[in-house]
């Protein structure tokens, strides 16, 4: 009734294998519930990220809209201190 080393390695291999195939797909099928939870909260976010996307564009058209102001306004400003410079320059000139 001896089990010989030749007839009890391959019966220890097929359990061990049979074991590490149910340990993968318990993984595999928690996984699979993983992937779905991340693809809900990816979908959310995408959601929420195309709502705030509407205010950024605003924000953005204000800002280029004031930006677009102030360079108008600092260059009349601008203008005019050369005018006003030329023309001293320009008097100086003709005395």
């Amino acid at each position: 009734m001896t089990i010989e080393v030749a007839e009890f390695l391959p019966i220890l291999l097929y359990i061990v294998l049979i074991a590490l195939v149910i340990a993968l797909i318990a993984l595999v099928v928690k996984m699979i519930n993983t992937l779905k939870k991340v693809d809900v909260i990816l979908d959310d976010v995408n959601q929420k990220m195309i709502k705030v996307d509407g205010l950024f564009n605003v924000i953005d058209n204000m800002t280029d809209y004031a930006a677009s102001i102030s360079d108008k306004i600092i260059g009349g400003i601008t203008n005019m201190i050369n005018l006003v410079f030329r023309r001293k320059k320009g008097k100086d000139d003709y005395e």
